[in-house]
């Protein structure tokens, strides 16, 4: 019996050590991406551009950064396929191939970099100023990342507001909605009606009604994230198996027991759901209300930037965004993972 276990063990582990066509592959793109990076540099270095970009010595740089990156993670992945120690070997084979996993996104950039930069300031395929080379968007950063700072703070914050204060309301009524049949009556028909109008037609009323710019974009913001929130949440709570509820009664359970530890941990996933589309719709919400009334953040540097027709400027702000909203659904998806951990046997993560 135990000999029969030695050679399950190994032949567990030499399947585990034993180097896959996949994996050839995957060292393949890293190498194609070492060239498109390096390619790219020789482009910004020997062919001229049409006109004196600034900022071309540091797009060189980051290209042969990245070229380097690369070629690291080319190197790392041969080393660790080529390694036969078994528990070492494994656990860096595993770090390689989470970074080889990105290696057809860099060569993804680098080609779609090198596309940018000949169309925009070899070629001037594109006209200017409505578009500009990657230089442009590197000299952005660097003469204007004071300002840029600033308005990613101020969006944060007022995100930060209107995002919590409308996720707390949402799933308050959406809980209630789903446990009690006479909040139902009353709630479900407002929510129903209301909900679905879009929380920007509320503008003209938000900044009337409210006494400041900031305090109406909370307002709106939070209203955007509420609907969702409340409706999953509605619908997770009312979904929940009567057998739960059932078996706690039986051991004695109050109704409070029943909606804090069975009702909303029931519900979790579908109220992540919901967080997960408000946070999207807030912050839709956010950069409008920013462009409308209030005298900073990410909508009014994107205004700012279009009225000065510095659209360098603005390719880095909506780059910010993008980079904004995408950190925050990652934060999103740790925090779900910690909380719903005990589900992972229930749910397809």
């Amino acid at each position: 019996m135990s000999t029969q276990i030695q050679a399950v063990d190994l032949s567990g582990l030499q399947a585990a050590d034993a180097v896959t066509p996949r994996d050839d592959r995957k060292l393949i793109v890293s190498g194609l991406a070492a060239l498109g990076w390096f390619a790219g540099a020789a482009i910004t270095q020997w062919w001229p551009a049409l006109d004196d970009w600034p900022y071309t010595r540091e797009l060189l740089i980051l290209k042969l950064v990245f070229g380097a990156l690369s070629v690291a993670i080319g190197v790392a992945g041969w080393r660790a396929n080529a390694s036969t120690k078994s528990g070492y070997a494994q656990s860096n084979r595993l770090r390689a191939q989470a970074w080889l996993n990105a290696t057809p996104w860099l060569l993804a950039l680098s080609i779609a970099l090198s596309v940018w930069e000949i169309t925009t300031a070899q070629l001037e395929w594109l006209p200017r100023p409505f578009f500009a080379p990657p230089q442009a968007l590197i000299g952005a950063f660097a003469d204007d990342l004071p300002r840029l700072a600033a308005s990613v703070g101020h969006s944060f914050v007022l995100l930060a507001y209107g995002y919590v204060c409308g996720a707390l309301t949402g799933f308050v009524i959406g809980v209630s909605i789903g446990w009690s049949k006479a909040v139902g009556y009353w709630l479900h028909p407002v929510l129903r009606l209301l909900g679905p109008l879009p929380a920007t037609a509320w503008l003209p009323l938000a900044f009337f009604f409210f006494p400041s710019s900031f305090s109406a974009s909370v307002f709106l913001i939070a209203l955007a994230t509420m609907f969702p929130v409340a409706v999953l949440t509605w619908s997770g709570v009312a979904s929940v198996s009567s057998a739960y509820y059932d078996v706690a009664r039986t051991l004695g359970a109050r109704p409070s027991f029943l909606i804090l530890r069975v009702a909303i941990p029931a519900a979790l996933p579908s109220v992540f759901v919901g967080l997960f589309m408000g946070l999207g719709a807030s912050f839709a919400v956010l950069i409008v209300a920013e462009m409308m009334g209030v005298k900073a953040g990410l909508g009014w540097y994107l205004q700012w930037a279009q009225g000065w027709a510095a659209y360098s400027n603005m390719y880095a702000a909506l780059l910010v965004m993008a980079l904004m909203c995408s950190g925050l659904i990652t934060l999103l998806f740790r925090v779900r993972d910690r909380l719903l951990a005990w589900q992972k046997g229930l749910l397809k993560w």
